[in-house]
């Protein structure tokens, strides 16, 4: 059996994300997952995150038989803003990720990396190959970033690697030149868990008083989101309710939609419980706004509306929307975004529902994953 470190960007607990969609379903596979650490100060902007500080002496979880979680070691703040701090996190945790590598016998292992100050993990822990797996634009975040730090890191460990994936166009062309094994490796929806919204079920309680057209998103509310044209679209159709389900960043603009009458935000919901508020939507929306973040996502959110066959609008970016043009509708702006809405409400046909649903089935997390697969054993990775 292969044995992979996944060195993770997301944790494996409470929302499933591209790096557990993967790691689930990746073929013959025995895979030790390690949740991203959190910083020193990280608990005084959100105090939920207080226990991550302690966790990792005691967090070891198994979500399937052949997949183990561990928690990591908090690090020091700043580690993408100054190199030496990078360089003192990543040995400490590589000290931590060998002990747990012993622990668990991974002799032979793949090291699969998420994240650009991964450069300085390579060469500390043993391994047989190494994958990087570019999901984001990370220069593209705010906060305490240096972004010409970030992208310099991310670059050498493209060519510190023996395969990289990237989920969008413009990630792939930024990172080929640094490594001539690089493959696109857009993201994908659960379509078997998605697809239940096409059947009738039974509405949400949160949802169950609203008689109009529901417009909504699934998805973490970031700050890449356009909230401005989500207010205008709140004020244009009054009797439409906006209805988002998903975590709120800290950094992210929500106060501009808050309080509208027609907004409601429910946070964070089980996967289990997504299909059930996706069947009530009439139209599902994807609003990013633009930029060097925006552009090169490649968001789960848009393969899963696709999976429930329900009318989808979407801003330009990301760019991969484009691709599922006679699938969507996709508004420039603003003003373009409510009309954009109000056709799909008006205008959608069965012809358009089927095509998302056949553009979900063939970008299904099975296909992605066998794709990938088949590249590693190319490569003699797996």
């Amino acid at each position: 059996m292969n044995q992979i470190i996944c060195i993770s960007s997301s944790n494996w607990y409470p929302y499933p994300t591209s790096k557990q969609e993967i790691m689930k379903r990746l073929p013959g596979c025995e895979v030790l997952y390690f949740d991203p650490p959190v910083s020193w100060l990280a608990p005084l902007k959100d105090r939920t995150l207080w226990p991550r500080l302690t966790a990792w002496r005691h967090d070891e979880k198994k979500p399937q038989g052949n997949i183990t979680v561990c928690a990591m070691p908090p690090v020091l703040p700043l580690g993408n803003r100054y190199r030496l701090i990078n360089r003192i996190n990543m040995a400490m945790l590589a000290r931590y990720v060998c002990r747990k590598q012993r622990e668990h016998g991974y002799t032979d292992a793949v090291l699969w990396m998420y994240l650009p100050g991964h450069a300085d993990l390579c060469g500390k822990v043993k391994c047989a190959a190494r994958v990087y797996h570019c999901v984001d634009r990370h220069s593209g975040y705010k906060g305490q970033i240096n972004p010409e730090l970030v992208d310099a890191m991310e670059e050498e460990l493209a060519g510190k690697c023996d395969a990289v994936f990237t989920t969008a166009q413009g990630l792939y062309d930024r990172l080929r030149p640094f490594n001539a094994h690089t493959y696109m490796a857009p993201n994908g929806a659960n379509y078997e868990m998605f697809s239940q919204a096409q059947d009738a079920r039974e509405v949400p309680a949160e949802l169950a008083d609203i008689m109009g057209p529901v417009l909504g998103f699934i998805g973490a509310l970031q700050e890449c989101i356009d909230y401005p044209l989500l207010r205008k679209l709140a004020e244009a159709r009054p009797d439409c309710t906006l209805v988002f389900v998903g975590r709120e960043h800290p950094d992210a603009d929500v106060g501009l939609i808050r309080y509208l009458p027609n907004v409601r935000l429910l946070g964070l919901k089980p996967q289990s419980e997504l299909p059930g508020y996706l069947a009530r939507f009439d139209v599902c929306l994807n609003p990013f706004r633009s930029g060097n973040l925006s552009r090169d996502v490649s968001p789960l959110k848009f393969y899963e509306y696709l999976a429930t066959g329900k009318p989808v609008v979407s801003t330009p970016e990301p760019v991969q929307v484009r691709d599922f043009a006679d699938a969507v509708n996709i508004a420039a702006d603003a003003d373009g975004f409510v009309k954009a809405v109000e056709d799909a409400l008006k205008h959608d046909t069965p012809e358009r529902r089927d095509k998302r649903i056949a553009y979900a089935k063939a970008c299904s997390w099975d296909a992605r994953v066998e794709r990938m697969a088949g590249i590693l054993k190319e490569r003699g990775i797996l």
